[in-house]
């Protein structure tokens, strides 16, 4: 198992620089995001380590050298926008955008692209399936030609109150990721793990490990602290950040002892990386890097450094 982190949380850097930081603060490998050049439409958006459009031999070759000078590796590469849209031109740029990814993965010799299924959030699961199998078919099918994994992430991704309660993400819970691979059973369609949203929805956080072993590909480490007090004053229909915190490992919910425990049993040995967005330490760049070295060391008891072994 490799411990990494999200890259997002270091926008105003390199790539170069990014795994400088990473080698420094004992990190394996690094999850490199990939949004195409431009402003960013949400927190932790539009963050581009590695520009995909313009990926040749040559740029294949720049982020070989930097990976190897730093010693530190890539889990996968990141991009999480809404290719199920309501609005047809973001939609179709996402869909565009997130195929130049899995493509630059195949490039660099990648086997995982992270990203979101997406979700038109005016309509119900039922009214979006239709549209999701369409687009979703297509993109499974491009990147199991390219030796390439798709993980998406279990966020809900709702970010502003017009969102809720449907969000921009239809695969949010273990209900629909059956019905997900039962209709695109490809095995090169997956999940990108992130326990801290089923601990904020009131879910068991660690069934997943065991009822998924076979598609989890990527994991994310984010806390979250779920404030009772204001869950027993506005209940869980209300606009879920009146009720939880996004934490580092460690400070929120999240039993990790028991969360490693069950995923080393189910043999899970791929990389675990942190997500900062825990806005105490957002401050600055030196309050970002400090919560990479504070989860790092907090993970590092269940993820112990190999020594070259």
């Amino acid at each position: 198992m490799e411990l990494g982190f999200v890259s997002a949380i270091l926008p105003e850097l390199s790539f170069d620089e990014v795994c400088s930081i990473g080698a420094g603060e004992g990190y394996d490998c690094i999850e490199v995001m990939c949004w195409p050049p431009g402003k960013a439409e949400r927190r932790y958006a539009g963050v581009t380590h590695i520009d995909v459009a313009a990926m040749d031999s040559a740029a294949a070759e720049s982020v070989r050298e930097a990976l190897h000078r730093h010693g530190v590796g890539i889990s996968g590469l990141g991009y999480y926008p809404n290719p199920l849209s309501h609005d047809p031109e973001e939609a179709t740029v996402a869909q565009e955008h997130l195929r130049r990814v899995i493509q630059a993965a195949q490039t660099l010799g990648l086997s995982t692209v992270n990203t979101f299924v997406g979700r038109d959030w005016t309509q119900s699961v039922e009214a979006n399936w239709p549209r999701f199998l369409d687009i979703w078919r297509p993109l499974v099918a491009f990147a199991e030609g390219r030796g390439v994994r798709i993980g998406i992430e279990n966020c809900p991704m709702i970010f502003t109150r017009d969102e809720w309660p449907g969000g921009k993400n239809l695969a949010c819970s273990p209900a629909i990721w059956r019905r997900m691979f039962d209709d695109i059973p490809s095995a090169s369609f997956g999940l990108n793990y992130d326990p801290s949203h089923p601990t904020w929805m009131q879910m068991d956080a660690i069934a997943p490990l065991r009822d998924f072993r076979e598609r989890i590909f990527h994991v994310h480490a984010k806390d979250v602290r779920v404030d009772r007090h204001l869950l027993n004053d506005v209940g869980i229909l209300a606009y879920p950040l009146e009720f939880h915190t996004p934490k580092l490992p460690g400070l929120g919910d999240v039993d990790w002892r028991q969360f490693f425990s069950v995923l080393t049993s189910t043999g899970y040995d791929g990389p675990v990386c942190v997500e900062v967005e825990d806005r105490s330490y957002e401050g600055s760049l030196q309050a970002r890097m400090l919560s990479l070295r504070q989860s790092a060391r907090f993970l590092r008891q269940f993820i112990p450094e190999s020594d070259g072994l």
